[in-house]
C-alpha cells in the first residue's frame, strides 16, 4: 500500500501543520512510514503553499510525489497551481466557499465539495482551524489512518490549552460526512 496526499492552500491556513499531524499520526500510532514535504509560495503569509504526505507499509525511497491519491483544496489559486497532479482515483475534498471551480482537475477524479473553514468558524470561532476541521474530512476517505490516531497525533502536537478546541474542530470535520 502506498498513498500520496497533497493538502494545499493559502499561507497561514495550517496545512504544514496539518500535513505533520497527518505524517505523525501514520507513524506513530499506526506503524506505517511517511515523508512529509512542504512547499511555500513566495509570500510570507497568503501565497500558496502546500505539504505532501507520502504513506506506505513499504520503505519510501522516492520523496517526489508527481500525483496524489488524495487532495485536500483550500483555496482556488493553490487548486489552480496543482490540479494537473490529479488522476482519475484520485479524491479531491475542496473548501466549496473558498474553491468554487473545480474543472481544471481530472475530469474521472471524485471531488467532493464541504463548507470546511465556515465548520472551522461555526464550531470554534477560529478559520485557522480549517485545517484540523480537514484532517476530520480526510479520516473518512483515508482509512490507512484512523480518526482516532489523527485525534492522538493533535493531542500530542497542538499546545495543551488548546487540545479540546483542536478536538472539537477534529471531530466537527469527520462529522460532516453523518
Amino acid at each position: 500500500m502506498k498513498k500520496c496526499i497533497l493538502l494545499c492552500g493559502n499561507g497561514g491556513q495550517g496545512l504544514i501543520m496539518a500535513g505533520i499531524l497527518l505524517g505523525e499520526a501514520a507513524v506513530i500510532f499506526e506503524g506505517i512510514n511517511a515523508i512529509q514535504n512542504q512547499t511555500y509560495g513566495v509570500q510570507a503569509r497568503g501565497g500558496e503553499s502546500s505539504s505532501e504526505v507520502v504513506i506506505s507499509d513499504q520503505e519510501i525511497n522516492f520523496a517526489i510525489m508527481p500525483y496524489c491519491d488524495v487532495m485536500i483544496a483550500l483555496s482556488q489559486t493553490a487548486l489552480n497551481a496543482y490540479a494537473a497532479r490529479t488522476r482519475a482515483s484520485s479524491v479531491v475534498l475542496v473548501d466549496s466557499e473558498l474553491v468554487p471551480d473545480t474543472s481544471r482537475i481530472c475530469p474521472e477524479a471524485k471531488v467532493y465539495s464541504f463548507p470546511i473553514t465556515r465548520r472551522a468558524v461555526e464550531l470554534t470561532g477560529k478559520p485557522m482551524l480549517a485545517n484540523v476541521v480537514s484532517l476530520g474530512i480526510l479520516s473518512r476517505f483515508l482509512p490507512e489512518i484512523s480518526y482516532e490516531s489523527i485525534e492522538k497525533a493533535v493531542a500530542r502536537r497542538v499546545p495543551p490549552k488548546t487540545i479540546a478546541i483542536n478536538c472539537e474542530a477534529l471531530r466537527g470535520g469527520y462529522d460532516l460526512l453523518s
